[in-house]
């Protein structure tokens, strides 16, 4: 990982604009980032070399820096300075599998099977995709990871009726996909997402710190004609994954 001061992008300022400076400043670093031109790893100068190089006053250079940090793109070490946080997978808020959207942003993805049984459905499961209470389905449970970095980990149940899951298939694509091949066409979903702190097992699983920022997931998918197929129950490393939701007036 490199350490190196990369260039300062070009960062336009318009102190005639009624868009905080500190702001415009951070929008510019943020583009930079999110294009590579400033890279992961790299790090910025200190707030004194950066206000001297911009001409802007320290406290803005500060303001400006600390959004970035509170977005996950900069990340302070002590003894290291400010650095180029690894970028953020930003999800859509589209009936789309994790696996599509990080081949999608070329993250590499690929699993890891901690588990895969048939199991009678639990009656929240049971509820929720629809079926009877005991009706068999796969109990799957899986970490992701992008670019050798683990991010969430995956409980899923498919009912084994609609097709043939192996721990072989699941490591090697994306459940949605393995469900294309099998002749269902994912219609609409319901989701649910929220938060909460790691306990010690989702430490263990993801690498992380207990008591770090989680954020959850709770869906169910149905195919066309309105049949639940798949139940997901996701936790993902805040520091590393957001949602993004686009809202749209009436």
């Amino acid at each position: 990982m490199s350490s190196a001061h990369p260039a300062l992008p070009a960062i336009s300022i318009d102190r005639a604009s009624p868009i905080p400076l500190y702001y415009q400043i951070a929008q510019s670093l943020e583009r930079a980032i999110e294009s590579g031109e400033l890279p992961a790893g790299s790090r910025l100068e200190n707030e004194i070399a950066l206000a001297q190089r911009l001409g802007m006053s320290r406290p803005t250079v500060r303001r400006a820096i600390a959004y970035l940090v509170d977005r996950g793109m900069l990340v302070r070490k002590r003894g290291v300075g400010t650095q180029i946080a690894s970028p953020k997978v930003r999800r859509p808020i589209e009936l789309t599998s994790l696996y599509d959207d990080l081949s999608q942003d070329h993250r590499q993805p690929y699993s890891r099977v901690l588990g895969l049984e048939e199991i009678p459905a639990p009656d929240a499961v049971a509820h929720a995709l629809g079926i009877d209470e005991g009706q068999p389905v796969y109990a799957v449970e899986r970490i992701r990871y992008a670019d050798d970095e683990s991010l969430a980990v995956m409980h899923n149940f498919v009912p084994v009726n609609i097709l043939e899951l192996t721990v072989e298939a699941l490591e090697r694509t994306g459940l949605y996909r393995l469900l294309g091949d099998a002749g269902i066409r994912l219609h609409m979903a319901s989701q649910v997402i929220g938060a909460r702190s790691a306990t010690g097992t989702d430490a263990r699983l993801l690498g992380a710190n207990r008591g770090d920022a989680l954020l959850t997931m709770q869906r169910t998918a149905f195919d066309q004609s309105g049949r639940g197929v798949e139940y997901g129950d996701h936790f993902y490393r805040a520091s590393a994954y957001s949602f993004e939701f686009l809202l749209m007036a009436r």
